[in-house]
């Protein structure tokens, strides 16, 4: 069993579990059947609350410890952005008091500073396009240290334990701890505590795909000759965010693929894309490496820059799925 009582599980925990519900209250108050699909103000007021609230707590719990985050607060600090400033800060209120906007801005700039081999990093909400659809996103908090994850948590307030979309229910934390396991519960109430297992699916013709909504976050021709060449009978899954690798956790989806886009070769996946993904996938039996097969390195700043895309699996058919990725040209 987790140790839940842990101060840095515990930590990560309710910092991931407060935060979901602060950006759930924002996705139910701010993304309106009227809003266009120009207007990303929703999922940018979400993105820097989340920050902020995750940081603050961090600055309680463990001051010391480094930040990586995706956000920074310049274009809030005074000026255009004076009403959003005060719109986020009012949502952080509801958790924190005496925040205001000038320390807002400071929690949020915490995931900008040095730090060292040990840090945390976060993807306040990982799926943007998936906020704004009312779908699945997640909270994405991981701890790495001397470049290898030891704690991940997602919170997913879309997906009951960490498999089942339900939109309007309590959603779900997964929870991860190097030798401990990969664990669920429910959002509000932390209880009961579920272990996740990947399924034991061996052949690739039945694999289950997970593929995102959004064609420019891989390269989908490629994608589809993979496919091709596994000789699939199985619909792919489509789910926006880090919430597929809860999917795959629990043993809903075999497969999940980051290839290159032809547009962006060079591309390397920020750490905080794939941190607390792949502990939680490692943890509950399965494998993630790049698609050359070389385990991830999070020692090298905010990117993979080591790695070349992603290979996710439920260990079993790793092997086998690189081969066929090979057999394409990838």
């Amino acid at each position: 069993m987790i140790d839940i009582t842990n101060p840095q599980i515990d930590f990560a925990v309710q910092s991931v579990r407060k935060a979901c519900l602060l950006v759930r209250k924002i996705q139910r108050e701010l993304v309106v059947p009227a809003l266009t699909k120009s207007d990303k103000s929703p999922v940018t007021v979400a993105d820097f609350a989340s920050q902020a609230l995750v940081a603050y707590y961090l600055q309680q719990s463990f001051p010391n410890e480094g930040l990586v985050a995706e956000e920074d607060a310049s274009e809030l600090r005074p000026g255009e952005s004076s009403k959003l400033l005060e719109q986020i800060t009012g949502y952080i209120r509801e958790f924190i008091s005496q925040a205001t906007p000038e320390t807002v801005c400071e929690w949020i700039d915490r995931g900008t500073r040095p730090h060292g081999n040990r840090f945390w990093t976060l993807d306040p909400v990982d799926g943007t396009k998936g906020f704004l659809r009312r779908d699945q996103y997640a909270v994405a908090l991981a701890l790495v240290d001397g470049g290898k994850v030891e704690i991940g948590v997602l919170g997913c307030p879309n997906l009951a334990k960490a498999r089942r979309i339900d939109l309007k229910g309590q959603g779900s934390l997964t929870i991860a701890v190097r030798g401990q396991g990969t664990w669920t519960c429910p959002i509000d109430n932390l209880s009961p505590l579920e272990r996740l297992q990947v399924s034991d699916r061996s052949e690739l013709v039945n694999s289950r795909l997970l593929r995102s909504f959004e064609s420019g976050h891989t390269n989908s021709d490629n994608t589809e000759k993979f496919l091709q060449v596994i000789g699939s009978q199985v619909e792919p899954v489509l789910m926006d965010s880090q919430a597929k690798y809860s999917l795959l956790a629990s043993g809903e989806g075999e497969i999940l693929l980051r290839l290159l886009s032809k547009d962006q070769p060079e591309y390397r996946e920020m750490i905080w894309d794939q941190a607390a993904g792949s502990i939680i996938l490692e943890e509950a039996g399965g494998k993630i490496t790049d698609l050359a097969g070389r385990t991830l390195d999070f020692s090298s700043g905010r990117t993979l820059s080591k790695n070349r895309g992603i290979l996710a699996s439920n260990g079993k058919l790793h092997s086998a799925a690189l081969e066929a990725l090979r057999s394409i040209g990838i």
